[in-house]
């Protein structure tokens, strides 16, 4: 699948939010707030945002600590709507329209990685292609759990807008991604649960690269 035929370059960015933030999903708030935990956590400069969208939640980058923030997207308008809303950060922030899942190579160094609802739609080999190529020393993930039989996307008016996710989601296990890390020198050092409406919750699950000595 090329970038073009990605779902995700054919959802609007209005329809995302708006579906996100609703209060029956609650996603958005919820993962701002995670966010400002997730840039603030470890002793790093430079970060990287997987599925970066309208660049919600990097009003939490602090330009004194961070010098490089890479906001990674397929999709080309939510990046232009990420650079617009966070002009602020501009020398900081470099917006980059990749195709994560196929496209790892064009990925640069940094020294975190934030990947909240990212690796659902890539799978785990294609994230461990992608953190084999950044080699961050810790990564920080946001995946959905889901607590009862209810569909993975949740219930709202702009629901269709994700009809074709399907062809690209991969259901998340904890136990399944903390194993896929370990297989490339990643240990888990935290585990923080956010509950969701509707029977789901938002589980961030960090990792730290720990060397052949550790």
């Amino acid at each position: 699948m090329n970038e073009y035929d990605n779902p995700w370059t054919g959802i609007s960015l209005d329809d995302y939010e708006k579906h996100m933030s609703l209060s029956s999903v609650n996603q958005l708030q919820t993962m701002n707030a995670m966010m400002k935990g997730q840039f603030e956590a470890y002793p790093v400069t430079s970060a990287m945002v997987l599925g970066v969208a309208g660049g919600n939640g990097l009003e939490h980058v602090r330009p004194e600590k961070y010098t490089a923030v890479y906001g990674i997207d397929i999709n080309g308008q939510y990046l232009a709507a990420a650079a617009e809303r966070h002009a602020n950060l501009a020398g900081i922030l470099q917006c980059l329209c990749v195709d994560v899942a196929n496209e790892c190579e064009k990925l640069p160094a940094s020294e975190l990685v934030i990947a909240n609802l990212l690796i659902e739609y890539i799978g785990y080999p294609a994230f461990q292609k992608v953190i084999r190529q950044v080699k961050p020393d810790y990564v920080s993930c946001a995946i959905q759990i889901n607590r009862d039989e209810a569909q993975w996307v949740s219930d709202s008016p702009y629901l269709h807008a994700f009809d074709r996710l399907d062809e690209v989601h991969h259901q998340m296990e904890e136990q399944a991604l903390t194993d896929v890390m370990r297989g490339i020198g990643y240990a888990r050092i935290l585990r923080e649960a956010f509950p969701l409406p509707n029977g789901k919750e938002l589980l961030r699950l960090d990792f730290e690269h720990k060397t052949e000595e550790e």
